[in-house]
């Protein structure tokens, strides 16, 4: 994958990126390229060498087709949530850390569902935010929406799956552990 100075991209649980600049440092003996990505959440900068940009999961951010596709999984039913906490939290987690934005919305979905049942812990309401923050940053940069405004619907959406979600699956927490 071919990135190119002034392109935005998505780095898994960094949010959108903007490529500033394509560089060669030499690292012991060796030359390398490096891309410059300025996170545009906080406007650090991070290095990633060019030949690893595919496998740490940077990709080009949603096109607005893809952003009407996103929008439209958030108010879509999810799969059921698991009650033990160790795997759900490991599987939200792993759906972050994989950079795919649709993975993100199921994330944002199951939590805020989890969050009507009960109090979330303070790793879950983190995974929460971070989810949030992924697909209303992926949404504002590939878009012209406006973030007041997105944020609105997006949890009107989510609560829609939310409700859908809680007429075929009404006993999720209150199932028993063995």
């Amino acid at each position: 994958m071919e990135l190119n100075i002034g392109q935005k991209v998505s780095y898994p649980s960094q949010g959108v990126c903007l490529v500033e600049q394509i560089s060669k440092k030499m690292i012991g003996e060796t030359s390398m390229k490096f891309y410059s990505l300025r996170v545009l959440s906080d406007n650090s900068v991070i290095l990633v060498p060019t030949a690893n940009a595919e496998s740490v999961g940077i990709r080009p951010i949603i096109s607005p087709i893809q952003c009407d596709s996103l929008i439209e999984k958030l108010s879509t039913d999810f799969e059921p949530v698991s009650c033990d906490w160790k795997t759900r939290s490991r599987g939200f987690a792993d759906q972050l850390q994989s950079g795919d934005v649709f993975e993100a919305a199921d994330v944002l979905k199951k939590l805020t569902f989890l969050s009507h049942e009960k109090k979330l812990s303070f790793r879950e309401q983190t995974l929460l935010d971070k989810s949030r923050f992924l697909i209303i940053s992926e949404i504002i940069n590939s878009s012209s929406a406006d973030e007041g405004a997105l944020r609105t619907e997006i949890d009107r959406l989510v609560e829609l799956a939310c409700r859908k979600h809680t007429r075929s699956q009404p006993r999720v927490m209150t199932a028993t552990v063995h």
